[in-house]
């Protein structure tokens, strides 16, 4: 039996520890922010919807520009993006700070200061958690997620409550200036780390490409759809928790930004216990136990939220819906990070976000509609009930099991000399393989046929088939499409090792003497000359 890693082991590589602890520093002021916003809000305005807005107003961009922040993480040096995205949160959180101590927030500016915010988040965390498989490797990962989470949560359970004290004695104003500070940290930390990318001599993909090929790869791969629905489906409804806190702290409670800030350190506190317990609870339940556990958990944590009259009761609910959100969110990270390769994982991650902070920006407004129609306590027994639907819809769509495939790059593909002087951009390109197949092996041949297509047009192939010789009926051709000639190429760098099992059977089904036989053609299209038009003779009848 294999030797257990380590959950600490991620903190030998020194680079990962530097920027997680700057992270955590970037976390603490990202914590104090929010909880200034939010009840910097609650003096501004009387109106709930617009308190849920805050919520929303900084998850709805990771929603709207997350897949393109993912392209751009796949597409250029993911360092320099993360240090264009600190330097711009920084700017704006100072800026904030500046409208709010001269006394010229309001409502609608806060809200666009806060949706600024989420912009700058958008951009940064495609490239930082697809940087967290490049600076540990795959075997470190699933622990450097956790880590990640328990960092954030670390911060979550003191963050919230010295934010509220900072709120109570110096005003919101200082609290967008410390969090304006907390982002030196991680530019200083970034600004000192030299990653070293693998070298390509392909030229790198448009953005709209990119974005394609991305949105490409996750509908061709089915576990990632349930992982993205499932995220989803827990962000919509475990958001109305962390949306209508501060109106259950300041109407049910009776509470100011200590009692608020004190019910999100005990949500902080619960999502540490989970993350501390996330190694230890993956080897006794499934993924998808342990997602089940965390709807039915968070439904009755949210239930006693919105039912409780007292602190004593709310806070010991919350412990347990952190808990439970820390478990569901890292395993949904994890999965997907351990399911896609490293060419796309930044663009799987981007449409992990959007499910997910899409359903959290959408779930705020409901539940701000809900609590202003019926009451806070009423919408949260609404999100329980939801929650609660999240744990049967698993029996019909459960979560896939931690991916074992090893997806490196396969490196098999060596450019084939032509003898046709063609561009890169040259195309359309027509690809056909010839298999010779025994008769007895034809029923196996169609079923890993069936694999080899997604794969190909997961990869990027277009009108692909597959046809059989009428005259030769042991002659089977694949056939595809790629536009151009660069596209071919980067389609082949882009197969795996996991992939190659099934080139492999391929190869062993087919009876040839020589390897199956591979024809590249340019596909052209003859046009004659308009002076040389094919005119049908005339025939005369009479």
């Amino acid at each position: 039996m294999p030797d257990r890693r380590s959950p600490l082991a991620p903190f030998k590589n020194k680079v990962f520890l530097t920027i997680w602890l700057a992270s955590i520093t970037s976390n603490f002021g990202g914590l104090i922010q929010d909880v200034g916003a939010a009840w910097m809000m609650t003096s501004i305005s009387k109106s709930e919807s617009m308190v849920a807005l805050v919520q929303a107003s900084n998850t709805a961009p990771i929603m709207l520009f997350s897949l393109v922040a993912g392209a751009i993480a796949d597409g250029f040096d993911r360092r320099k993006v993360m240090l264009t995205a600190q330097i711009f949160l920084l700017t704006v959180s100072a800026l904030l700070s500046i409208f709010t101590w001269f006394g010229l927030l309001t409502p609608w500016s806060l809200l666009a200061f806060t949706f600024l915010i989420g912009c700058g988040t958008a951009l940064n965390s495609p490239s930082w958690q697809a940087s967290v498989g490049d600076i540990v490797g795959r075997d470190d990962l699933p622990s450097a997620v956790s880590l990640n989470s328990m960092g954030f949560n670390m911060t979550r359970s003191v963050g919230p409550a010295i934010g509220g004290l900072i709120v109570a004695l110096a005003g919101a104003a200082t609290a967008f200036a410390v969090n304006a500070v907390s982002y030196l940290s991680m530019i200083y930390a970034l600004a000192r780390w030299k990653p070293v990318y693998p070298k390509t001599t392909l030229p790198r993909e448009s953005l709209g490409h990119a974005i394609a090929a991305g949105l490409r790869y996750v509908s061709m791969s089915p576990n990632l759809m349930k992982v993205l629905f499932r995220g989803f489906l827990f962000g919509f409804a475990a958001t109305a928790i962390l949306s209508l806190l501060p109106l259950v702290t300041k109407d049910s409670l009776g509470g100011g930004p200590l009692t608020y800030g004190g019910l999100l350190g005990a949500f902080g506190l619960g999502a540490i216990a989970g993350a501390m317990s996330n190694a230890r609870i993956r080897e006794i339940l499934s993924s998808e136990q342990i997602v089940r556990c965390s709807f039915a958990g968070f439904a009755v944590a949210a239930a006693i939220t919105g039912m409780s009259q007292t602190f004593w009761l709310t806070a010991p609910a919350l412990v347990v819906a952190g808990a439970c959100w820390v478990l569901s969110l890292s395993l949904f990270n994890t999965v997907v990070q351990l399911s896609t390769p490293r060419w796309v994982v930044g663009r799987a991650l981007s449409l992990y976000q959007t499910a997910t902070f899409g359903g959290m920006a959408g779930g705020s407004w409901l539940w701000g509609v809900l609590a202003e129609n019926m009451g806070a306590g009423q919408a949260l027994v609404a999100s329980a009930v939801v929650m609660l639907a999240g744990v049967g819809i698993g029996f019909l769509l459960p979560m896939p099991a931690f991916a074992t495939l090893d997806l490196n790059p396969l490196n098999r593909f060596n450019e084939p000399p032509l003898r046709l002087d063609i561009r890169p951009r040259s195309g359309p390109i027509v690809i056909q393989i010839d298999f010779e197949i025994d008769d007895k092996d034809v029923t196996e041949f169609l079923k890993i046929m069936v694999e080899r297509r997604r794969i190909r047009l997961r990869d990027g192939a277009q009108n692909w088939a597959l046809m059989r010789d009428l005259e030769n009926p042991d002659i089977w051709t694949e056939t595809y499409h790629t536009p151009t000639w660069v596209d071919y190429v980067r389609h082949n760098h882009r197969r795996t090792n996991a992939d190659a099992l099934i080139t492999d059977r391929l190869r062993e089904l087919h009876k040839g003497e020589k390897p199956p036989f591979v024809h590249r053609m340019i596909e052209r299209q003859a046009i004659p000359p308009a002076d040389d038009v094919f005119h049908k003779p005339h025939i005369d009848h009479h």
